[in-house]
């Protein structure tokens, strides 16, 4: 599993919840954060080569990309690039989002790489194609989590600015379409309103992998032992175990670095 930085963790606490047997490699690539502004063909790169990374020295039999500017800049790409599984959160998002809407008006917010990417646009557009959607890029979001800032002032009136449009689009369903989000859900609950439902592509995104291996000869039995959790950071190892300690839970008892070439 990898993500720009700490955003990932989302999906690492609901695979860990859900799947308890499986071990986890996570890269959290916060040498390189934030994505988001950076061109999609960069992105991708660093995408691919975090994929390939992970399959020839770990051994993995899937990979999850836990970060929504990586998998909207080239999903299919790393999906032909590696033999194993590769899993994006967008699919499984707008799934949720589909079913957690009640009036069809439905919105998604994202790094300025995801929505201008159209990969939620289109995802909505092949899965649910009754949705009226109102995207909006919110660009600072991912820095104030990654600084541990979740609940200051600043992030509150840029929520405010940010989520204008879709409280015009009165949407009653809001799909967090980047992984660091859900760290922020009271301050967008608060700047959105609280009769609108927020939705995370973290929980759908592991009953995905769940549903990729149930039956299968790769499946981790549940008597099989404590799973192991490794976690890589190509930024401050320090302040990647404080802060995703805080964010994660003790799982994270400890991080290692990982550099490029």
């Amino acid at each position: 599993m990898f993500d720009s930085g700490f955003g990932g963790l989302t999906v690492a606490r609901a695979l860990i919840d859900l799947l308890p047997a499986e071990h986890l490699v996570y890269v959290g690539d916060t040498g390189r954060y934030p994505y988001g502004p950076r061109p999609l063909d960069e992105v991708r790169g660093f995408a691919l080569q975090i994929t390939e990374r992970l399959v020839r020295e770990h051994d993995v039999k899937l990979v999850i990309v836990a970060c929504n500017t990586a998998a909207a800049a080239g999903l299919a790409e790393l999906q032909a690039a590696v033999d194993v599984p590769v899993v994006g959160v967008i699919d499984p998002g707008v799934r949720s989002l589909a079913q957690a809407t009640r009036t069809g008006r439905a919105g998604v917010i994202g790094t300025v790489g995801t929505i201008g990417s159209g990969a939620y646009q289109q995802a909505v557009a092949a899965l649910a194609p009754e949705l009226e959607l109102t995207c909006a890029a919110c660009p600072g979001f991912v820095e104030f989590v990654e600084r541990g800032e979740t609940r200051s002032e600043q992030v509150a009136i840029l929520a405010q600015r940010l989520l204008a449009p879709l409280r015009e689009a009165k949407v009653d369903a809001l799909l967090l379409g980047c992984t660091h989000y859900p760290f922020l859900a009271r301050t967008i609950s608060d700047a959105i309103g609280r009769d609108v439902v927020l939705v995370s592509s973290a929980d759908e995104t592991a009953f995905e992998v769940r549903r990729l291996l149930e039956g299968t000869d790769v499946a981790r039995a549940g008597d099989a032992g404590p799973a192991s959790h490794r976690w890589l950071s190509s930024g401050d190892v320090g302040w990647f175990r404080e802060l995703g300690r805080q964010l994660l839970g003790p799982e994270l008892d400890d991080a290692m670095s990982i550099t490029w070439p």
